[in-house]
């Protein structure tokens, strides 16, 4: 596959492609959903722990992930499309979708495309049970669309409490404040008078360190929302096309040893204070907790 730069936005380049299918079969990790849907190739955001760069186009693009991004321009055409042939074969039944697994469907090139925005637009028609995985504040632009789905889920990923170690592992992100600000405003915004409020999970996952003077403070932060996940890294795989911890996040491991050289210890004392501190919230491990319900 060629690729051509069609422009830069910030540091990333951005190449444009046209989609022959963007309704994928769900796998794996979110078998329990009928598709993901990934407006996206790529992320800006660049986590050094993510496992989507595995599926980049080349190795090129692999080892240069965060500095571009690919848009599905005729996106929302084809989810039309597809979404119309669902209702025709299975009329009675709304499909369950899960955006997105390998990308974020509001990294900063959504502020210019409104893709996201317009495959909402697409879906509110065929009543899909949805998922939104995103760790952006720019979801909030989107609340007047999003309070017209009766059955939605927000996953915030929050994988630290502490700036300074968010810093290290994902420094193109937002901040741990704006994220928890973004979802407060989904929760404060969205009534029964305006529409349906969405269920709202944050994902700690994988599970950073958090220092331990910030841990409680933290937590207690997160006692809004309905659901809170937790998870380990993945494994690692010398495979290419394999979802697993890319090497900048095992070289950030060895700065914080102090939680990695008892990681089991750390994460069962890490989750034991999540069920004591958020007693009416649900707690939910790995895959359980991407859920729809």
């Amino acid at each position: 596959m060629i690729l051509v730069v069609s422009e830069k936005f910030g540091s990333a380049d951005v190449y444009a492609q046209n989609a022959k299918s963007i309704l994928n079969k769900a796998s794996g990790f979110i078998k329990a959903y009928d598709f993901t849907l990934n407006p996206y190739r790529g992320c800006q955001y660049g986590c050094s722990y993510c496992y989507a760069a595995a599926f980049s186009p080349n190795e090129k693009m692999r080892d240069e992930w965060g500095k571009w991004v690919l848009i599905k321009e005729n996106a929302a055409e084809v989810l039309e499309k597809e979404l119309l042939k669902w209702e025709k074969k299975n009329p009675s039944k709304a499909p369950s979708i899960y955006m997105s697994s390998v990308t974020d469907p509001y990294q900063p090139i959504e502020s210019k495309t409104q893709l996201t925005r317009r495959l909402l637009e697409v879906m509110l028609e065929y009543k899909p049970i949805l998922v939104i995985q995103t760790r952006s504040p720019m979801i909030t632009r989107d609340i007047d669309i999003l309070q017209r789905f009766k059955h939605l889920r927000i996953n915030m990923s929050i994988p630290t409490g502490s700036e300074k170690i968010r810093k290290d592992f994902e420094p193109q992100t937002p901040s741990i404040k704006a994220r928890l600000n973004a979802m407060k405003k989904i929760k404060t915004t969205i009534n029964d008078l305006t529409g349906y409020l969405p269920k709202l999970s944050i994902t700690i996952t994988p599970l950073l360190p958090t220092l331990p003077e910030e841990q409680e403070n933290f937590i207690r932060q997160l006692n809004f929302v309905d659901r809170v996940v937790i998870q380990e890294f993945h494994a690692s795989h010398k495979r290419s096309l394999i979802a697993s911890t890319r090497n900048e996040a095992i070289d950030m491991k060895k700065k914080y040893s102090w939680w990695y050289n008892n990681e089991n210890k750390n994460y069962q004392n890490f989750k034991s204070q999540l069920v004591e501190i958020l007693s009416d919230v649900e707690i939910k491990e790995g895959q359980a907790g991407f859920t729809y319900e």
